[in-house]
């Protein structure tokens, strides 16, 4: 099960788990996509995967399987890849 962080590694955006905009690679980092596509080019900073849409938890089911609250802010390594 994804863990839906709940924001941008890059400019700490709030990304709740109804976000639309969210990106992931295949370890899960998370970025929006105005980071994910200017700053990271599509390219997770962390790993180098891809960076595609997060899919988003049916709203009945987030009650019993909530998204993550652990934030996680990487400026540092959004910056070595603009």
């Amino acid at each position: 099960m994804l863990l839906l962080r709940p924001n941008c590694e890059c400019c700490n955006k709030d990304l709740p788990p109804e976000a639309t905009d969210a990106r992931v690679c295949s370890f899960e980092c998370t970025f929006c996509a105005s980071c994910a596509d200017t700053k990271l080019k599509g390219l997770c900073p962390n790993c180098e995967g891809e960076l595609v849409a997060r899919p988003r938890r049916p709203a009945d089911k987030l009650a019993r399987f909530p998204g993550s609250t652990d934030r996680i802010f990487k400026p540092e390594g959004c910056l070595k890849s603009a």
